[in-house]
């Protein structure tokens, strides 16, 4: 006895003419945050083990921005493995917007590292506290190369949203060793506590401000904002300047993941014989225009959209 629903595979099948977009993310490396992953979370302990030894607030809070990074890098591979698997029944779009909720994950993970940084510098401003600062300097120039090293891995995989938001965590992280560098060094040569927890808060000012741009970009994915590189608004006119539609009305365009955006609307033309022709020369125009390729679109008739 044969079942009356087709299966799932001939649902999500894409025929000539369909969007070349296949719902699931391709170009992944996962090696290379597997590899990231595993330098960060070991010099995150290292570091976490001799901040607190040297009583270093630029030390411990780079320690625990590395921490969050082993996590963020840790979503990131989890996610780019489920951004990998096909449709199912119930997820009828694929996995690949997985990506950017990691990626939400990670810039409000950072959120709260910010704030514990500035409340724990407020205090050592109130009352300053002794730092060895010659093993800040030591462990601040190790973390520098690791997180260069790091660095250099994740910029090798582009093509990710999510690596390029792991990215901005590793770059965080770079700036802290920096300040953790300089802090070190300050306070071995001058003896001046106070540089420890400000340049933790100039760290985390500019911290501040490429996690926010993370937020932005991915909370705009997560609640299916028109991609930031189209106007909505022309393509809507470009649709209507085609040759046979006489309007356009409930149109949506979004991303299915990051860097696939897909459009649906209603049109009105003027004669449905020419619906075929009227849909291939509008497929052309966005795909050429604006780098849509995902379209579904409904023809009416004039007085069925008052309907």
């Amino acid at each position: 006895m044969h079942s009356k629903h087709p299966p799932a595979s001939h649902l999500h099948a894409h025929r000539a003419g369909d969007s070349a977009h296949q719902h699931v993310a391709e170009g992944r490396s996962p090696g290379i945050l597997a590899g990231a992953v595993l330098l960060t979370l070991t010099f995150a302990a290292i570091e976490a083990i001799a901040g607190f030894w040297s009583n270093s607030l630029a030390l411990i809070s780079d320690a625990g921005h590395m921490v969050t990074d082993s996590t963020a890098l840790g979503l990131a591979l989890l996610a780019q493995y489920i951004a990998t698997r096909p449709p199912s029944p119930r997820h009828s779009f694929g996995f690949g917007r997985a990506e950017a909720l990691a990626a939400f994950i990670n810039a409000l993970a950072m959120l709260g590292i910010v704030g514990w940084i500035v409340v724990e510098a407020a205090q050592r401003f109130a009352d300053p506290e002794p730092v060895q600062g010659k093993a800040v300097f030591i462990v601040a120039a190790i973390g520098l190369v690791i997180n260069l090293m790091v660095a250099w891995l994740l910029s090798r995989d582009r093509k990710s949203v999510n690596t390029r938001a792991a990215l901005v965590h590793v770059m965080g992280d770079l700036l802290g060793s920096v300040a953790a560098l300089v802090a070190g060094a300050v306070i071995y040569l001058t003896g001046w506590l106070t540089i420890d927890p400000l340049l933790s808060l100039l760290v985390s000012g500019l911290i501040l401000k490429s996690t926010l741009h993370v937020l932005a970009d991915s909370y705009h994915v997560l609640m299916e904002g028109v991609p930031n590189d189209i106007d909505y608004l022309q393509v809507g006119e470009d649709i209507a300047k085609v040759d046979g539609v006489i309007s356009v009305h409930d149109l949506h365009v979004w991303e299915m993941s990051a860097g696939h955006p897909a459009l649906i609307g209603h049109l009105v033309i003027r004669n449905l014989q020419e619906w075929p022709e009227v849909l291939r020369d509008i497929k052309a125009m966005l795909v050429a225009r604006h780098g849509i390729d995902h379209v579904t679109l409904q023809p009416e008739m004039p007085g069925m959209a008052e309907g």
